[in-house]
């Protein structure tokens, strides 16, 4: 089963509360990172045809990975500023947002500690 990964600061995030051998020493605060994307012409017009042939839409899937990986990178940066070295009780959210639905907004909160 995975554990808890580190960033290139050394910042160990988790969605659990705590991390198993490394007792929290103090709370920093809230942290989060929000990333926006939108959505492009083209590639909807090919993930639509994907999704009626029956196919995973491989597009969207890195689009989705990309967004969540900048967001948890954003947290990690505000951990650091914050003095933490790592983040615990990670919550990933997901929302469509924009006039018609065109944009997807991938959002990161956790809470920043010293272990």
């Amino acid at each position: 089963m995975p554990g808890p990964w580190k960033d290139a600061r050394g910042i160990t995030v988790t969605t659990t509360p705590t991390i198993e051998g490394r007792p929290i020493q103090e709370y920093c605060g809230i942290v989060t990172g929000e990333v926006i994307v939108g959505a492009n012409l083209f590639r909807d017009l090919f993930a639509n045809i994907r999704d009626i042939v029956g196919g995973r839409s491989g597009s969207y899937e890195r689009i989705l990975a990309d967004a969540r990986k900048q967001a948890i990178e954003e947290l990690q940066a505000e951990a650091a500023a914050l003095g933490g070295n790592a983040v615990v009780g990670i919550d990933l959210d997901y929302e469509v947002i924009g006039a018609n639905g065109s944009m997807l907004m991938v959002s990161a909160s956790g809470t920043a500690v010293k272990v």
